[in-house]
């Protein structure tokens, strides 16, 4: 498993962790570049290809859905999202959480949700590390860690 492999996805749910903006954008430039039509929330970064921003719950017939911080919203939001997450098995949904998680995600409902969660960590001595989980049914069932010197 690679980032490239889930960058070449044609449907699934992809969260990212951590706060992964320049992965996210090369996700998100990458997509409209294909010419999937990209409808995003909100968008934390600036993006280079066409994105649409407004509400992905309420607007149908896009190929590409970006949500900011789902781990953060109220209860009832959570559960719309959840229920919206069940529907659209056959879109390309990036989950985008700020704050990190990692192994601990088998302890959150968005588990059930997503097939691939990409974690991603700054550490101190200058070294970026990602993990990269593939979920199943809400398990992990592999799981790859990449590590960058800069």
């Amino acid at each position: 498993m690679k980032l490239t492999d889930i960058l070449y996805l044609k449907s699934g749910r992809i969260m990212m962790s951590g706060n992964p903006k320049r992965i996210a954008r090369i996700f998100l430039n990458e997509w409209a570049r294909e010419g999937y039509r990209v409808l995003a929330e909100e968008l934390p970064f600036v993006v280079n290809g066409e994105v649409f921003v407004g509400n992905p719950v309420e607007t149908p017939n896009f190929d590409v859905y970006f949500i900011v911080n789902p781990l953060s919203k109220s209860k009832e939001e959570k559960e719309r999202l959840y229920k919206w997450l069940e529907e659209e098995r056959d879109k390309l949904i990036l989950l985008y959480e700020g704050k990190y998680v990692g192994d601990s995600i088998t302890r959150y409902k968005i588990k059930d949700f997503i097939d691939y969660l990409i974690a991603y960590r700054w550490e101190t001595v200058g070294t970026e590390v990602v993990k990269l989980y593939r979920l199943e049914e809400g398990k992990v069932v592999e799981s790859r860690e990449l590590v960058r010197k800069s």
